[in-house]
């Protein structure tokens, strides 16, 4: 789906691409920090960086968890560290990026 021009949003769709950016080190120790999970960290960021999130689960507790997403709050730091999770390579070209599904 293109980004919606009016608002510069795109979606992600399975934004946790089946357990790869939940295994990363440094979500890991930020989800620890925000006494979260590495997957509300991933889908907070996502939201912090202006995607709409579709995650997808086929266990009734990781979607009650995913949908807490909304109450993590990352700090300036933290989404900052996260986006230079692959330093040298554009937003649009990220592997980070293209893990977690994002499109737009």
């Amino acid at each position: 789906m293109p980004p919606i021009p009016q608002l510069g949003l795109g979606t992600f769709h399975m934004p946790l691409a089946y357990g790869k950016v939940i295994d990363d080190a440094t979500i890991i120790r930020i989800a620890r920090e925000r006494d979260a999970t590495p997957a509300q960290v991933a889908l907070a960021w996502s939201m912090a960086k202006g995607y709409a999130v579709i995650p997808s689960s086929t266990r009734r507790a990781n979607l009650e968890s995913n949908l807490r997403a909304r109450d993590v709050v990352l700090t300036p730091q933290d989404i900052a560290t996260i986006d230079a999770l692959e330093p040298g390579r554009t937003p649009r070209r990220s592997r980070l990026r293209a893990a977690l599904g994002l499109r737009g």
